[in-house]
């Protein structure tokens, strides 16, 4: 198992620098000239010249590129921002934890609703449960999600008064923009498991384990649900990095000075380095998602475990 885990952390290190790579090569000539963006149109080529230098721009691009790296894996340094010169690492990092509560609540609301429809509706196949729940997740896919936001926030926040239409400063902020997020995503989830265990129960371990008596809510639970878990966890996982890094819609609807409104923040007004420090952050979280996702799967199937077992046991014997 952890052998299995190693390998996975490493092929993260190969990923994260193509990423970086391609991004930076992106970045690099399409910016044009950083130095107006700083200090205006109407700078000075004298101004112009200065400026670069001190940011290092008059450099080859293999040379800006390593400087970057080694800022970055060392120092955890991903430059300043050209409009407000506060360094970009900060800002990311102060600005991330309003994302990682909406997406982590989000998913888990809709991890949880979306396996429980999704089981209930493959145990009654049919049944007026089973249609009503697939038509309330087919509705829910089908809507987008702004505009269930913005429906979320007519109802509950302008008509009702019960929720506050805009920020976060208390735990009633994280209501309706962990809802948008989390129905849309819950529709999915419910499909998917619906699909896998209506596969799952139709096979003959599922039979024998109704002949030996066993009760319903164990061979839903423990016999069927555990083995129609790998497409669910796929699922889950994708979930988990989209509503990480696909927060953008919500933040701007709630007012919420998340990391997705950064983004949309620096690619207008071409701040490079923060985009370019945003989208390797992004790459790192999505990664990191993958390799838990990973060890889920690790987890729950135990052929990966002795796949790696086997390997460990010729080593040994050679």
């Amino acid at each position: 198992m952890l052998r299995y885990i190693i390998k996975r952390i490493l092929l993260i290190i190969p990923v994260l620098l193509g990423v970086s790579f391609l991004v930076f090569t992106i970045m690099f000539f399409t910016r044009g000239e950083p130095a107006y963006i700083i200090l205006g149109a109407n700078a000075t080529e004298e101004r112009i010249e200065e400026v670069n230098k001190e940011l290092g721009l008059d450099k080859p691009f293999i040379v800006q590129y390593g400087t970057y790296m080694y800022k970055l894996i060392f120092k955890f340094d991903m430059g300043k921002s050209y409009i407000t010169g506060q360094s970009i690492s900060r800002q990311i990092l102060e600005r991330f934890p309003y994302t990682l509560r909406i997406g982590l609540i989000s998913a888990v609301i809709a991890a949880f609703l979306g396996i429980t429809l999704g089981v209930l509706a493959a145990s009654h196949q049919y049944s007026l449960g089973d249609n009503i729940s697939m038509f309330a997740s087919l509705f829910f896919v089908s809507m987008p999600q702004f505009w269930l936001a913005l429906t979320l926030v007519s109802i509950f926040a302008n008509k009702l008064g019960l929720l506050p239409a805009i920020g976060v400063r208390t735990w009633k902020g994280y209501i309706l923009p962990c809802a948008a997020m989390a129905l849309s995503s819950m529709a999915s989830i419910a499909r998917q498991t619906r699909s896998s265990m209506l596969e799952v129960i139709r096979q003959d371990f599922i039979v024998t384990a109704r002949a030996k008596g066993q009760s319903r809510t164990v061979i839903l639970l423990k016999h069927a649900l555990r083995n129609a878990l790998f497409p669910i966890v796929t699922s889950i996982g994708e979930l988990v990095s989209s509503s990480l890094m696909g927060a953008l819609i919500v933040e701007t609807i709630f007012s919420i000075q998340g990391l997705g409104t950064f983004v949309l923040s620096a690619i207008n007004n071409r701040d490079y380095p923060a985009v370019l420090g945003s989208v390797i952050f992004t790459a790192f979280c999505f990664s990191i998602c993958i390799l838990i996702t990973d060890i889920v799967y690790a987890l729950i199937d135990p052929r990966i475990k002795s796949q790696y077992a086997r390997k460990k046991k010729r080593g040994v014997a050679a």
